[in-house]
């Protein structure tokens, strides 16, 4: 189905020329042979939003939020696609997009740059839960090996899938997670119908009212940071558009008719592979959540601590039954696992870029961007662990790295707002749709960081 990327063919994709250009394909089934970035940021998404954070919300709030979970999903794919676009027509990755931006400096990098390293420290805590939720899953198998020895022995498998820094094996295993945990999770939601748990028209209409209850306004805004593209993955998603090709097959800008034509083709390419990924996170992401409100909201369990994972077990074990404890046991290791997978790749290209926008190597020569994503790929993961293993409490954690997402999601809007009217080039216009959606994007993520905020302090 997919096609090979630019950097298994030879080409490095962050060096744009006119020696690998290709034009887009034209009909819909040639287009699905170039899809594949939207998939990877799926693998990453469902996992700590969806399992965790997402059935958290539903556990605490019940059937009245769902709405948040809707708009989460479907509010961001705007940004997404105009962040894309930028990388397409310019060939830029995402911190050397920021580095461009005008505005203070420290040192050699933009202050955006260097706010989205401090945010990323928060961030640190969200994978710590990721990583500690695998192992308590992995623990709930064979009790009898300590919980530490998990922990680390998952950072260090996801570290050897992804140390060698190749696009292609991301897109491949990506795939696999994606269509295993859609089966496990679609088979929880039809069997739960069958239950005392079913899920009524009325409760499902509840939610979509725009209701949030004061107590779930911390619990609503991280999982908004969360759910669906969260502001690491908007950036992330360029440099898997880089890695497949689609600004190396477009070429060196230079605004010509035929230019423009690949641009706007690819572009074309960009957009089907983030909406249908779009469609499957928020399928995955509405049904985790509806697990949520219809089994454990009902009876009064929450997430949290330590028995995170014996809790999220009910998801299965009251819709499927007591046997299912195993199959939510191998449901929950590919969904957080895939998360670890999809997360490591994105961080080990954005730190790599953002320490060169700083100064410290250059990534675009290709040794030394493999000897940086190698480097970020063994150090980061068992920083997550030690993180786990000192504070124990995967869902706040995981809720922490949720709102600190919101505020890079203030810095992808930033950043969006002056590619769309800076840089853009003239030869590829947006229609007034296009432009009235991006800005109901940017106006629904800022008045929930505002929100968020104001609540926070208040």
């Amino acid at each position: 189905m997919f096609s090979q990327s630019s950097s298994n063919t030879g080409i490095n994709p962050y060096r744009v020329t006119s020696d690998s250009i290709l034009a887009a394909p034209e009909d819909f089934r040639a287009r699905l042979r170039f899809l594949g970035p939207g998939f990877i940021l799926s693998a990453s998404i469902v996992g700590s939003g969806e399992l965790i954070a997402t059935t958290r919300l539903g556990a605490e709030a019940g059937w009245v939020t769902l709405w948040v979970i809707i708009v989460s999903c479907l509010v961001k794919v705007a940004v997404q696609l105009e962040f894309g676009r930028n990388a397409i027509y310019s060939g830029q990755t995402t911190m050397a997009a920021l580095n461009s931006l005008p505005g203070p400096r420290i040192g050699r990098a933009h202050w955006s740059v260097w706010t989205w390293l401090v945010l990323m420290i928060v961030k640190l805590l969200q994978l710590g839960g990721i990583v500690g939720g695998t192992a308590l899953v992995l623990a709930m198998a064979l009790p009898a090996v300590p919980l530490w020895v998990w922990c680390y022995g998952a950072a260090i498998a996801v570290s050897l899938i992804i140390y060698r820094g190749s696009y292609r094996p991301v897109e491949r295993i990506s795939l696999v997670f994606i269509g295993l945990f859609t089966l496990l999770t679609l088979a929880s939601v039809l069997a739960v119908q069958a239950t005392s748990f079913r899920i009524e028209g009325a409760e499902l209409l509840s939610g979509l009212l725009f209701k949030l209850p004061p107590e779930a306004v911390l619990v609503a805004i991280g999982a908004f940071g969360i759910t669906g593209v969260g502001g690491d993955e908007i950036m992330g998603y360029n440099y898997w558009l880089l890695e497949k090709g689609y600004a190396a097959y477009t070429g060196e800008r230079d605004d010509s008719p035929a230019w423009s034509v690949r641009a706007q083709g690819w572009i074309r390419v960009m957009t089907l592979d983030a909406l249908l990924s779009m469609v499957v996170y928020t399928l995955m992401t509405a049904a985790f959540y509806l697990l949520g409100a219809a089994i454990l909201h009902s009876q009064g369990l929450l997430p949290e601590g330590m028995a995170l994972v014996e809790t999220l077990s009910r998801l299965y074990t009251e819709s499927l039954g007591s046997w299912a404890g195993a199959l939510f046991v191998a449901g929950a290791f590919v969904v957080l696992f895939s998360t670890l997978f999809g997360a490591l790749a994105l961080w080990t290209r954005l730190l790599s870029d953002a320490f060169a926008q700083i100064g410290w190597l250059n990534f675009q020569d290709t040794k030394e961007r493999h000897r940086a994503i190698a480097l970020v790929a063994w150090i980061v993961p068992l920083i997550w662990a030690t993180l786990f293993l000192l504070v124990k409490l995967p869902a706040m954690m995981v809720i922490i790295g949720g709102v600190a997402g919101t505020g890079i999601l203030l810095i992808v809007v930033m950043a969006v707002v002056y590619f769309r009217y800076k840089e853009a080039p003239a030869s590829l216009p947006t229609t007034l749709r296009y432009d009235l959606i991006l800005w109901i994007s940017i106006l629904v993520i800022g008045l929930v960081a505002l929100y968020g905020t104001w609540q926070v302090l208040a």
